[in-house]
């Protein structure tokens, strides 16, 4: 049980996060009690955790995770990002969060950029020392933690996995998934209980594997889709 061992070490240096989590919480409690919407976007495996604050039992209604087709396979070369942004509908009221275990890619990079180009609030989820010790891929010289206006720091190791098996030449089992699902899901809970404590109904989602939860969805979805259309549901 090594890895559970490694995550059970990980959470005390995840609870110090509190104050950003309550920070980024704020910016996206502003940003839905304002009429915008929460965007995820992480590339590659980093995508897992955008899915994880969108379109989920608990998790707030205007909320996407925005997909990247090629799951990160260009991410490495300048000017794929700058050419995705295009067609991305990013709107003033909108907060975004963006997921980087490295956060020096150029595609990171010119999404984070882009972001900050139209004073969108830009919370970042990246392995801050790793990402300080690691220079930018991309012409600019920036890092993700640079342009974010929030950063919460997932306290993954270099290289990300974390347990050490003798006789294999590298370690197992990263980190960075389950500690940015935390800190999302944390923050997520502040945002909402900010919201509540401003007197605004927070639209959440309930499971549409419990009796009376489609309904439920259904008639929040029709109660929001003069103020969202269909934003939430385009990937782009």
């Amino acid at each position: 049980m090594k890895y559970f061992q490694v995550i059970k070490d990980l959470i005390p240096l995840l609870e110090r996060e509190e104050e950003h989590m309550k920070q980024a919480g704020h910016l996206m409690a502003q940003s839905i009690m304002n009429g915008g919407i929460v965007q995820a976007f992480g590339s590659g495996h980093s995508y897992a955790a955008s899915i994880e604050i969108a379109g989920r039992a608990g998790g707030l209604l205007p909320a996407k995770a925005v997909m990247e087709e090629t799951f990160g396979r260009y991410e490495t070369i300048e000017g794929v990002g700058t050419k995705f942004i295009e067609s991305w509908d990013l709107r003033e009221k909108d907060c975004v969060v963006i997921i980087s275990n490295s956060g020096r890619n150029p595609f990171i990079i010119e999404m984070a950029s882009f972001v900050k180009s139209k004073n969108v609030p830009l919370i970042a989820v990246t392995a801050l020392e790793v990402s300080k010790n690691s220079t930018s891929r991309h012409s600019s010289g920036k890092r993700l933690f640079e342009l974010a206006d929030v950063v919460l720091d997932n306290h993954s190791i270099p290289g990300d996995a974390a347990v050490e098996i003798e006789g294999l030449y590298t370690k197992v089992g990263g980190t960075s998934s389950i500690a940015a699902d935390l800190l999302l899901n944390q923050t997520v809970v502040f945002a909402i209980e900010e919201m509540l404590a401003n007197n605004f109904e927070p639209p959440v989602l309930m499971s549409a594997n419990i009796d009376g939860g489609p309904e439920f969805n259904d008639k929040l979805k029709e109660k929001y889709r003069d103020l969202y259309g269909y934003r939430i549901w385009i990937n782009k």
